[in-house]
């Protein structure tokens, strides 16, 4: 289903790479970035591990998934799918090379990636069961919406001020999300509508809540 996406996502990035100055300059690359250009190019034939330990940043540190047990980890592997820019949403357990490719960027020869991405990655999420707990930046949320009628609850970090004042958090919100997700790989409830996760939440301990709007889950940290 995502093959076809892939295959040409892989191949223009590829080709891409084998001009460094054109591709520094498409994929917005810094001096010290530009290393990333070699992993782009070696795409095809790279070494690859598991998506999960791939990424590091504030999220995925949080997840820490090379430290989980085999049963969380097996958690993971069947029921959590990275959404990528490469090659779409992935099994957290899928193995891939190194990469560097944003969400926003566009690539010779193909529509945005939002075009590249929108219907596959629907399809792929309307094949969650029976719970989509959609975790994905908004950037990454608009590659490929969930399908109407798939059940399914965004979640949305937020803070509350003294006043009262609810706003939503950037740094500390990759850190819940990722601390979120290991804790449902660690806990493995069975969710099958939003209010099972809000119920989920507060009996382990997190402020789990309604959204302020129709179809998302607050986090509070």
């Amino acid at each position: 289903m995502l093959a076809p996406q892939r295959e040409a996502v892989v191949a223009s990035l590829v080709a891409l790479s084998a001009d460094p100055e054109e591709a520094a300059r498409v994929l917005k690359l810094s001096e010290r970035q530009r290393g990333a250009i070699a992993d782009n190019a070696a795409l095809r034939r790279a070494p690859t591990m598991p998506a999960a330990d791939r990424y590091t940043g504030v999220l995925f540190d949080a997840l820490d998934a090379s430290s989980l047990d085999d049963a969380s980890r097996a958690w993971l592997g069947t029921h959590a799918l990275i959404h990528t820019a490469p090659f779409g949403p992935v099994g957290a357990l899928d193995a891939i090379p190194a990469y560097r490719l944003a969400a926003g960027a566009s690539l010779p020869g193909l529509p945005s990636m939002r075009r590249v991405w929108s219907e596959p990655t629907s399809a792929a999420l309307a094949e969650v069961a029976p719970l989509v707990v959609d975790l994905r930046s908004e950037a990454y949320a608009s590659l490929g919406p969930v399908p109407p009628g798939v059940p399914s609850t965004y979640v949305r970090v937020v803070t509350e001020g003294a006043d009262g004042a609810v706003r939503a958090l950037n740094h500390f919100n990759k850190k819940a999300k990722g601390e979120l997700t290991r804790r449902l790989a660690t806990d493995r409830p069975r969710l099958t509508t939003p209010a099972d996760l809000v119920a989920w939440g507060r009996a382990a301990g997190l402020r789990l809540r309604p959204g302020a709007r129709a179809g998302e889950t607050e986090l509070v940290v």
